[in-house]
């Protein structure tokens, strides 16, 4: 009988083999310890092993191929809006807030709180990045919550448990509960005061009281919420913040229709709607007419989970790179030993440890803003800044990343294309590009003093050079005429952070490589240029330490 068979599969390179994520990331370990979270190094190692496995590979893989699916009636003909999920997205939910990733600084407040949960979420958005939205809305919702103590006291119990329960019903009856947010509109965009919603008072207008809420959001984040934060208003006001309840405090469903879940580019394990509110019962939070200005207070905390779930794609597609340049030949040697693949996977190790020692210390100054001046400067002005460069740096590594695996890397059986097809969602949402980019500028115009000592800071930083400190200088002050400089405002400043980190902190080679590609002008347009690859081995090394 006749073989076939043509060629023998060899020179293809498996997936990585299960690993300890936590243990394998020497960035990420080292400013764990750095920014006082050195007692949940036990925890993270516990985290790291278990998304490691196989099983929460497969699991991820399974959440996304399976969308969630919009019932909006029962088999009766009831109206029911519910959302239908794969098994595999409610298994990483229950994850999740078994870590307590939603939680655990409001839980246990402890100095490294931030920090250790910040690493906990680095490590769970290397594995699926979807069920990141509710965590981060739920996790953002609880300061705006707890500031309205009576309501705060009926849902305490359910925001802060550690048992996820997906169950459509009535709070309750319920273990647990998820937290969205309804701003966007079809006319408005990120123009929150074009909104057309509208509250009218069912009881004496004011905070803490009841509305009746008519409009539409055309962007309904996490639709199977148990209460949504809601911008809306009243006549000509300017527009307030209302708790919409999924179900009423008399055990109704509340009308909130949803009209058509989104079909998205990436994010596709997580469900958005639209959604039309059709007297639809809702609490006034915070004060009328301020309701802008109460959700900017989540926004500080969900902008901060974009730099971190950026940082995690990024993480995940270098290893990704690394661990197939290290096993694919080509030429007749190892693809990672080839002079021009060396330089690509050092600049890209390098975007990759500059977010890791970004992001925690962004976290480690969420636990301190209100007594320490540099700490608040961090939260109000690097925030913004660094959603703007990290979410964006982290598409363009992303595709880089791809091409590293070449055809592999674009075919599905790859995890690259969900990866780089997650990353632009961090970068749109909770406010795109000139949106956080003119935040930064406003920050350091209205708090000069936060702006001063992060100025001092820099300047006590012995790893930039001065002539790139006096260049940010003279760029500020002709920014603030100039709002058409915000975006090289906040690319500069989060440059000259990462420097000062990396220069502080990191192996020697890690930071002048850093200062030489970003801040001495030798870097190209895209990964791989003007790198220097002296030292690439140990650098290569450090990121990627298996094999």
């Amino acid at each position: 009988m006749q073989d076939w068979t043509t060629h023998e599969v060899d020179n293809v390179v498996e997936e990585p083999p299960e690993y300890n994520l936590f243990d394998a990331d020497a960035a990420l370990r080292e400013a764990v310890l750095r920014e006082g979270a050195a007692w949940a190094d036990d925890a993270l190692h516990g985290i790291g092993a278990e998304l490691g496995q196989a099983r929460q590979a497969e699991l991820a893989r399974l959440a996304n191929a399976c969308a969630p699916q919009l019932q909006a009636y029962d088999p009766q003909g009831r109206r029911v809006d519910r959302l239908r999920f794969h098994p595999a997205w409610h298994e990483l939910m229950q994850g999740i807030w078994r870590r307590g990733l939603h939680c655990s600084p409001w839980l246990q407040a402890r100095p490294g709180a931030f920090v250790a949960r910040a690493a906990a979420f680095v490590l769970q958005g290397q594995v699926e990045a979807g069920t990141l939205c509710p965590t981060t809305m739920t996790f953002a919702s609880v300061p705006l919550l707890r500031a309205e103590p009576q309501l705060w006291d009926s849902l305490r119990e359910h925001v802060l448990s550690a048992e996820y329960d997906p169950a459509d019903a009535p709070l309750e009856s319920k273990r647990g509960m998820l937290v969205g947010m309804g701003l966007t509109e079809k006319q408005g965009g990120s123009d929150l005061r074009a909104l057309s919603t509208r509250a009218n008072a069912l009881e004496r207008p004011g905070r803490g009281r009841a509305y009746a809420l008519r409009g539409h959001k055309w962007f309904f984040s996490v639709p199977q919420s148990d209460a949504h934060l809601v911008l809306a208003r009243e006549a000509d006001a300017a527009p307030s913040c209302f708790f919409v309840p999924r179900w009423t405090p008399d055990g109704r469903r509340n009308a909130l229709r949803l009209r058509r879940l989104k079909d998205k580019l990436g994010n596709r394990s997580n469900a958005s709607a639209e959604v039309e509110f059709e007297d639809a019962w809702g609490l006034m939070v915070g004060e009328p007419g301020r309701g802008i200005a109460t959700l900017l207070r989540m926004a500080h905390y969900t902008r901060m989970d974009n730099v971190l779930g950026s940082t995690a794609l990024l993480r995940a597609g270098l290893v990704a790179a690394l661990h197939h340049a290290r096993r694919r030949r080509a030429f007749g040697r190892a693809l990672q030993d080839h002079a021009a693949m060396q330089a690509v996977l050092a600049d890209l190790v390098l975007e990759s440890e500059a977010a890791t020692v970004l992001a925690l210390r962004l976290a480690a100054s969420f636990e301190c803003a209100d007594a320490d001046p540099l700490a608040a400067a961090l939260q109000r002005i690097l925030t913004p800044a660094a959603k703007f460069w990290v979410c964006k740096r982290t598409v363009q590594a992303l595709a880089e990343c791809m091409e590293v695996l070449g055809g592999n890397g674009y075919v599905e059986e790859s995890v690259l294309p969900r990866l780089l097809r997650e990353a632009p969602v961090n970068s749109i949402w909770e406010g795109s590009g000139n949106v956080v980019a003119l935040d930064v500028l406003r920050a350091m115009r209205v708090e000069p003093e936060a702006a001063a000592a992060l100025r001092e800071w820099l300047a006590h930083a012995g790893a930039l050079p001065a002539q790139a400190l006096s260049e940010f200088d003279a760029l500020c002050a002709q920014a603030q005429h100039d709002a058409s400089l915000a975006r090289q405002v906040a690319q500069q400043l989060v440059l000259l952070v990462q420097a000062a980190l990396l220069g502080a902190h990191a192996p020697r080679a890690v930071a002048e490589a850093f200062v030489e590609t970003r801040l001495h002008g030798r870097g190209g347009r895209v990964f791989g240029v003007g790198v220097p690859i002296g030292e690439a081995g140990a650098l290569l090394r450090r990121a990627w330490p298996l094999d």
